[in-house]
């Protein structure tokens, strides 16, 4: 992040931060923003907040807004903290409706909670590229690809996609390749489970891909399996590409993925046989993939685009 913020022109310092109260980096950054004449702080994390709304103590000028990027209960001591610290930011953001939900839980004033989704480079993304994906890994034209690209970890939801897969082999009739593309400590325990359930003629380990767009092109369908999600980027990229997308009903998924968008279907965290069901009648009904499709790109372009946060952002700011 550093390093290209330097290639993008922008100066940048930097706070080592050892604890959400380090004495020293709260006088450090309260001395920062009296020298650059800063008005503004955006933190990003609970501990980066707590020492930013501290720094004031040194600095009433200066105002805290506190963006919030996941769904996920506090412990005792934070939600006491939080209900002390958080007076003092301007205002909170909360990136999906669960997680302002969850920030009130946790001890947050709701009066100064606002949703403001998270948006992508819809040109970016909408703009259509001739994918190499099925050349690379010798898919047929007439195989339905699928993808999911996440860390392989415990709240990723490998193991019961997996499981939903060999169902759908077992059920449908048609060909199709599953693409999971990502590393973490779980891959290798993963592609066990695949071997188990004779999937490595279906599964296919990507690894670590830097080439989404690439890989969304050369897709028909987006899956995502996780028990977490605050509003997944992944899924708005895959959106902006024109894919369908199925995924857990956790988190902020379904802020993207209603009866009102209209662009993919919500399953239920760990259900195999529901996930299986849900992919085989998309497989099933070209008419269904072609509306979910369109339904997709409108979305994005609505409710998910970058203009539309750094506008929103913005007018939050100057309102502080």
């Amino acid at each position: 992040m550093v390093e290209k913020l330097k290639e993008s022109g922008v100066e940048t310092f930097q706070i080592k931060m050892s604890s959400p109260f380090d004495i020293k980096a709260i006088w450090q950054l309260s001395k920062l923003c009296k020298r650059l004449d800063i008005d503004i702080i955006h933190t990003q994390f609970l501990r980066e907040n707590y020492i930013a709304v501290l720094s004031r103590l040194f600095n009433r000028k200066v105002r805290v807004v506190y963006t919030n990027h996941f769904v996920i209960p506090n412990n005792t001591i934070q939600k006491v903290f939080n209900k002390i610290l958080t007076r003092f930011d301007s205002n909170i953001i909360a990136v999906c409706n669960k997680g302002k939900e969850m920030l009130i839980a946790n001890g947050n004033d709701p009066s100064k909670i606002k949703v403001i989704f998270n948006g992508i480079d819809t040109a970016y993304w909408g703009e259509p590229c001739e994918s190499t994906i099925r050349k690379e890994f010798g898919i047929r034209k007439d195989e339905f690809v699928m993808t999911c690209a996440s860390r392989f970890a415990h709240d990723k939801g490998h193991e019961f996609l997996i499981e939903s897969l060999d169902l759908l082999r077992n059920t449908l009739g048609k060909s199709f390749k599953f693409i999971l593309a990502g590393d973490g400590p779980l891959l290798e325990s993963i592609k066990n489970k695949a071997a188990e359930l004779n999937l490595d003629d279906v599964v296919i380990f990507a690894g670590f891909r830097e080439d989404m767009k690439n890989i969304f092109y050369g897709s028909d369908l987006y899956v995502n399996s996780s028990q977490h999600e605050a509003l997944s980027f992944l899924i708005i990229e895959a959106l902006a590409a024109g894919l369908p997308v199925i995924a857990t009903d956790m988190g902020g998924n379904s802020d993207i993925i209603n009866s009102e968008t209209n662009c993919g279907m919500l399953v239920e965290y760990g259900n195999a046989k529901q996930m299986a069901e849900a992919i085989a009648g998309v497989m099933d009904n070209p008419s269904l993939r072609q509306t979910l499709s369109e339904n997709a790109l409108r979305t994005v372009k609505e409710r998910f685009n970058l203009d539309k946060v750094a506008e929103d952002t913005y007018n939050l700011y100057m309102s502080i």
